[in-house]
């Protein structure tokens, strides 16, 4: 997901689109000493969460040449405690460059602005027209190549096709091409395609358009419907309230026509534009032409010949616009031969605008370019369009394998989420030898999930070789991008920047940047730039501020090292907190280009090493950790000892004799507080490691947050700063008190940005929290972050947050889950830029009151026997009042794949940079849905994991049996409501190990399905075993004491509740709570939600023995002659039924036996039935006529053997249903009714086919003249009702039928068109539509596009077409 919130659905890193949040302290080396204020005055409103501190913020050392002195206005701004813009500065505040020395930087040094060096921006995707986007500073393209990772604009073009004499080729969608002359073709071979546009489209650019379609659509609608209008009111002028038959007949025809579309304006769903894509080689290249009419507002515009070809956006950089109305970029590479075309648009506006903070050049306006204007980018989109723009696996390993092969020097990736194990899984292996072996230099935003710690996201905090960046926010920002009234007197981390340490002890956050800007943002959003903040923003800032560096190097010939540069820019930054707890949340501090740059010129003659740290706890091989993280209680009563492991690594290229074998380094080790930690003084370092241990004593340590390093320094060059640096971090926490426990603090005063963070014992026995915030001593409205952290082993971390606002001094109740046993932070921040402006202080008090209800077995498991299970439930805390609920409102069914291929993957964008190809396992599951239902499949192996998973990724489609798609999903699937049919399922999952996938070819799948509410099932709760059986002893509620158990049984749901088609083996899902809320709200009520629920299930027993089987067999009075006779009769026919009619020679068996079968039984009507069965199966190859004339013989042959009198009376006898005999002589007449009826429908089918066939020739104007005089109704037959055979048989059919019902309505459908009542027509076909008892078929919508086009309504028949494609595609979207 994007580092906006770290995982929900993948957004952007920016706040508004991804909630990731971290922060960062420096160490200042002894040769950069001199603090100097950078941004005036020495206190400033810190983001931190515990109290309010001033911060140091040190600046440049004197003796560098680039350190700025504050100018004169600059001063006197900070005597008088306020900031000031001036145009200038205030443009400048758009793009921030200032803060991370970047402007300095590039003033002395005016060549050094990111020439030379290639980004990859890892996004949504990059729009090549956004501004700043088409060149460098020295005139170089801007972007050299653009790509789509994820396949979320693939198309299949494996279709070829040739020109007709007019230079014509027919397109996938069906329309008609004229090709451009001039394009050369060689082999006349031409690869056609397509794609809803919409699919390439985000949802914001889909949402104008449909507004804008819908407006003209409305348009053309209104006045059809103002025709209609007038028709019926010139009907009824002209005949008033007629008791003509006829005329009430065409009366109906207008109503119809006019009701139908009403409905349309009420249903219009506008799924878009199809356009057409084809693809030829020239050559020399593959070139790409998109047919784009459908999307203009004139046939004229946007046809195929006049598009300007494309080819692969690498080889002439070249794009195109789909229209004028969307205004949207696109660009078109070409895969496999001409067989796979990617359309790369776009997901979101993220990804422009990330690329234009790192690399933006403005010629006429510098002070809004981007940090490194002279670098150059390749856009890799990660960020699949299918699925909101979240990344994917396939995306993610695509970007690595581009990046790599276009040889790029650095990698941005502002997308992130958290994560199960931090520095594990394929994606991260595979970062790790680009970073070691390729040399690239991978930047990540932190996320924006704080003010807690322990937030950071995968992968940009949690990966040791990616650089992770927090999000600052200076005062020039704050008054120019985000218009405060107000600056903070000092900058500041943002309130949302997420904060170490990870899960492992790690720092999580390496350093700080700005992370807000006014950047380029795509032409589709009809603008030229747009202000987002986020770690998303802080990235590129960072990444931007590293091209410079790295243009430098290069021109200074100093090698280019992930290794060297990471170290320079940790130990060179600037701090942004003065204590050692605020590097949870700035890393080591805010980057200063120009001191970095000082620091890699100095550092060029030492080897490009990197300091590789494992720790275990002496005695422990397992867990093996990045750092040193004691959080509960117990840690912190003893003294501990860990051994830490420091491995040099050097890049896979070092040379053993000339590299490896000489290295050794002295190493000095320091502790930040050796009363805390003590560690060994020296070290010698050799390539092959060391190990030495320390001593962690935290017993003295006062409760709360404590941060503490072992590092190591170069006892030959001291000035380099640490080497390696092992991370301490210690909380401390201190125990409620109380009965129940209670934890309160009052009276405290927050200013906008500041934190307050309470470490919490949560006691044993605790299950959930009701806390209350109570504000007041403000006057402007204040924002709140609160957020709760509790970390468990192999679990993401437990988090609750909200974000509330008080707009007066108010009173605020919440309640959420806590785990007893687990130290839990309380985190309370008061919005950085909530009531910057007003001289009053939030005054908050806030309490904790813990509740816990325990029960002997958390999961709740119904084996499916009629046996209750027995409950027992205590408190450990404090009196509570039980009042258990249970509801199974979810049904899981397991499937198992009806077939798996392997595939090795053809093109270069699946070969990893090790040259192995990356191979595809596809599974193919079935499902029927016996009636619509919500659904998400559920992979239990692979689900909820992206980045800590070694499988490299997954991905589905769910289709019906026309291909038509109705989800996408992969590691986070969602709910998709899909009508009743069978569907298919294809799971594609992707790794190179061929092993690993063999071992999944019999994956399990759930297809979990919601229970409509009036089907949720109600569980109940019993004070005896026999409760469910006897009814007794129902138990309700009661009243725990502390330290004493109750039980109650748990009743399974009555077989009567199961949901229908339940098969065996299937399970029901839903949730069981205990406890209710104790504290006050003015929303109380009997519906009030418990305070927390624990999952339940019930497994579905096998279905009870059919009582009816074997029923009804009574004694046969039929002789065994007569017995043998039928069941060889039966025998043939079956024999009949089974053979094929597709070739000439079958056709001739099939005609011989059923010729030989009507002469041994001649008027047996099932027979007779089953052979105009057959025929009605066959016949593609034969002469229309002849066919239809075959099937009225072979109807009427049915007709005639069925005495319709006899059937009709004993039809109309009402059966006694205890008579069996006279039960099966009915059923027996209702089969015999039915293929009566059925043969009529043929018969009067084929009629109208045979009519249709000799009207044919009549002339256009002719059927137009008829269908103008017949607009009154009157039925144009060329024959009387009573010799026109048609009407004849439509009339034997309405006497046993309902016409209208699903079955027969296409004969009623034919004979209004026949009739010319169009609209009637029209009706019963979309009512047939409608009925989801079987699956769509496209000869119905076909026919209903017919009828509008006859009507004249092509508004409607157009948008009717474009849904075809929906309903009907060609072939299914290629993953």
């Amino acid at each position: 997901m994007q580092c906006g919130p770290l995982h929900y659905i993948k957004p952007p890193a920016s706040t508004d689109l991804f909630v990731s949040r971290l922060q960062s302290l420096s160490f200042s080396p002894p040769f950069l000493s001199s603090p100097l204020p950078l941004f005036g005055g020495r206190r400033r409103r810190r983001l931190s969460r515990l109290k309010k501190r001033g911060a140091i913020i040190r600046a440049m050392p004197s003796s560098s040449p680039s350190s700025p002195t504050p100018p004169p206005s600059e001063a006197k701004n900070n005597a008088l405690g306020t900031f000031k813009l001036s145009e200038s500065t205030f443009l400048a505040s758009l793009m921030p460059k200032k803060e991370i020395g970047a402007d300095r930087f590039i003033e002395s040094h005016l060549d050094y602005d990111g020439r030379g060096v290639l980004i990859a921006i890892f996004d949504s995707g990059v729009d090549p027209a956004a501004a700043g986007l088409q060149a460098t500073s020295d005139g170089k393209p801007k972007i050299i190549d653009i790509l789509d990772c994820t396949g979320s604009g693939d198309v299949d073009t494996s279709k070829v096709v040739k020109a007709d004499i007019d230079g014509r080729i027919v397109g996938v969608s069906g329309r008609k091409l004229a090709l451009n002359p001039s394009w050369k073709n060689p082999s006349q071979e031409w690869h056609v395609g397509c794609k809803l546009v919409y699919e390439l489209f985000t949802d914001t650019l889909t949402t104008r358009l449909k507004k804008e379609r819908k407006k003209k659509w409305d348009e053309k609608n209104q006045e059809a419907i103002s025709e209609a209008l007038r028709h019926l009111n010139e009907f009824d002028k002209k005949y008033g309230k007629t008791e003509d038959l006829k005329q009430k007949r065409a009366r109906e025809d207008l109503q119809d026509r006019l009701d139908f579309l009403r409905k349309q304006t009420e249903s219009y769903d506008d799924r878009g534009p199809i356009i057409d894509i084809v693809v030829w080689h020239d050559g020399e290249v593959w070139r790409v032409a998109v047919d784009t009419q459908s999307l203009e507002d004139s046939s004229e515009h946007g046809k195929l010949a006049d598009f300007v070809p494309l080819t692969n956006y690498r080889i002439e950089r070249k794009f195109g616009i789909f229209s004028k109305l969307d205004a949207c970029s696109f660009v078109a590479n070409v895969y496999n031969e001409g067989n796979l075309v990617s359309i790369v648009t776009d997901c979101s506006p993220h990804g422009t605008h990330v690329a234009g903070i790192a690399a933006a050049f403005h010629p006429e306006e510098p002070l809004l370019n981007g940090v490194a204007p002279g670098a150059q980018l390749i856009s890799c989109k990660i960020g699949d369009t299918r699925l909101g723009s979240m990344e994917t696996g396939t995306g993610l390993i695509r970007a690595l394998i581009a990046a790599v092969e276009h040889k790029c020097d650095l990698i941005n990736m502002s997308y992130g989420e958290p994560t199960l194990l931090p520095d594990y899984g394929c994606f991260v292996d595979l970062v790790n030898e680009v970073v070691g072996k390729h040399r690239l230099i991978f930047i990540s935003s932190a996320g924006n999930n704080g003010p807690a710690l322990s937030t950071v996201g995968a992968p940009g905090g949690t990966t040791s070789s990616i650089i992770g960046v927090g999000a600052y926010v200076s005062p020039a920002m704050a008054a120019g991008a985000h218009c405060v009234v107000e600056a903070p007197s000092d900058g500041m981390e943002y309130t949302w920047s997420s904060r170490g340490p990870t899960v492992d002890g790690d720092l999580g956050v390496c350093i700080s940047a700005p992370g807000g800007a006014v950047a380029p943002v795509p032409t589709w959003t009809l603008q030229r730039r747009m202000l987002m903040n986020g770690t998303s923003m802080a990235s590129p800032s960072a990444c931007g501020g590293v091209a410079l560096l790295i243009s430098a190097m290069k021109a200074e010939g100093i090698p280019v090292s992930p290794y060297t540069v990471r170290k320079a820019l940790e130990n060179t930054t600037t701090c942004i907190g003065d204590t050692p707890e605020d590097k949870l949340t700035t890393g080591q501090g805010l980057l200063q280009v120009d001191r970095a740059h000082e620091y890699v010129q100095k550092s060029r003659n030492f080897p490009s090493v990197c300091y590789g740290i494992t720790i275990n706890q002496a005695g422990k091989s397992t867990p093996t950790l990045r750092g040193i993280y004691l959080r509960g209680a117990n840690a912190c009563q003893q003294t501990s000892e860990w051994t830490v492991q420091v491995d040099p690594k050097f890049h896979d290229d070092a040379n053993n004799l000339e590299q490896l074998v000489p290295f050794e380094a002295c190493i000095q080790l320091h502790s930040s507080e050796k009363f805390v930690v003590r560690a060994p003084e020296y070290l010698l370092l050799t390539h092959n490691g060391r190990s030495f241990n320390i001593v962690v004593d935290p017993t003295n340590l006062a409760n709360g947050l404590h941060y503490h390093e072992v590092y190591g320094i170069d006892c030959r060059a001291p000035w380099r700063g640490p080497l390696f640096r092992v991370p301490i971090t210690i909380i401390k926490p201190f125990a409620s008190a109380g009965q129940p426990p209670v934890v309160s603090f009052s009276n405290v005063s927050f200013q906008p940005g500041h934190i307050e963070r309470r470490f919490i014992d949560v006691p044993l026995g605790a299950t959930w929290v009701e806390a209350t915030m109570r504000t007041s001593g403000f006057d402007t409205a204040r924002k709140f972050f609160i957020d709760t952290v509790q970390i468990c082993p192999l679990k993401r971390p437990i988090k609750w947050e909200a974000v509330v606002t008080f707009s007066s001094p108010s009173l605020k109740s919440f309640t959420f889950p806590v785990q007893g046993g687990l130290t839990m932070e309380l985190a309370v921040a008061q919005f950085w830029s909530s009531g910057i402006g007003s001289n009053e202080s939030t005054i908050v008090d806030f309490e904790i009151v813990f509740h816990g209800i325990n029960i002997n077995q958390e999961a709740v498991v119904l084996d499916g026997s009629e046996a209750p299970m027995r409950i027992v439930a205590k408190s450990l805390l404090a009196s509570e009042k039980l009042v258990p609920a249970a509801t199974l409102n979810k049904l899981k069914i397991p499937y198992r794949p009806v077939e798996s291929n392997l595939i090795t993957l053809p093109t270069n964008r699946d070969k990893l940079p090790s040259g192995k190809q990356i191979i595809v396992l596809t599974l193919t599951y079935k499902f029927k849905l016996e009636e619509g239902a919500e659904i998400k499949p559920r992979i239990p192996l692979l689900n909820n994991r992206i980045y800590d998973n070694k499988i490299e990724s997954q991905f589905y489609t769910i289709s019906d049996s026309n291909k038509r798609v109705y989800a996408f999903g992969d590691v986070y699937p969602n709910y998709v409501k899909i009508p009743k049919g069978e569907y298919t399922l294809q799971l594609h999952i992707r790794h190179e190990n061929v092993q690993f996938l063999e071992k999944m070819k019999q994956l399990v799948l759930f297809i979990e399905k919601k229970l409509e509410k009036k089907d949720h099932i109600h569980l109940s709760f019993f004070s005896q075993p026999d409760g469910p059986i006897i009814g007794n002893g129902t138990f309700k509620t009661s009243v725990l004491v502390p330290g004493e158990p109750e039980a109650f049984y748990l009743g399974p749901p009555s077989r009567e509740k199961l949901p229908k088609n339940s098969p065996a083996g299937a399970v029901l899902l839903g949730s069981i709570s205990y406890g209710t809320i104790t504290v006050s709200s003015k929303n109380d009520d009997q519906n009030q939600k418990p305070p927390l629920s624990y999952h339940i299930s019930y497994l579905i027993p096998p279905s009870k023995v059919d009582e009816d089987k074997g029923k009804g067999t009574g004694t046969c009075t039929k002789s065994v002659s007569e017995r043998l006779e039928e069941g060889v009769r039966d025998a043939k026919i079956k024999v009949l039924s089974s053979l094929k009619r597709d070739t000439e020679e079958e056709r001739s068996a099939w005609n011989e036996l059923s010729a030989s079968l009507k002469m041994e039984y001649p008027k047996y009507t099932p027979l007779l039935a089953k052979i105009l069965e057959g025929l009605l199966s066959s016949g593609a190859d034969q002469e229309k006529v002849s066919h239809d004339k075959e099937i009225i013989c072979a109807a009427d042959e049915v007709i005639d053997s069925i005495d319709r009198e006899e059937l009709a009376k004993c039809l109309s006898i009402k059966s006694d249903p205890e008579d069996e005999e006279a039960e099966k002589i009915k059923k027996k007449m209702e089969v015999t009714r039915d293929q009566l009826a059925e043969a009529l429908y043929q018969k009067g089918l084929a009629l109208a086919d045979i009519e249709s066939c000799e009207q044919a020739d009549l002339s256009v104007e002719k059927s137009e003249t008829a269908s103008s005089k017949n607009l009154d109704g009157a039925e144009t037959l060329t024959k009387s009702d009573q010799s026109d055979p048609f009407e004849e048989n439509f009339k034997e059919l309405k006497k046993w039928v309902d016409v209208k019902s699903t079955n027969y309505c296409m004969l009623l459908v034919v004979r209004e068109r026949r009739c010319r009542r169009l609209g009637t027509a029209l009706k019963v076909l979309s009512d047939r539509i409608q009925d989801e008892s079987e699956p769509p078929k496209k000869k119905l919508y076909d026919l209903r596009i017919q009828l509008l086009e006859e009507i004249g309504w092509t508004h409607v028949a157009s948008y009717e077409r474009q849904w075809m494609h929906v309903r009907f595609p060609s072939s299914l979207p290629p993953f």
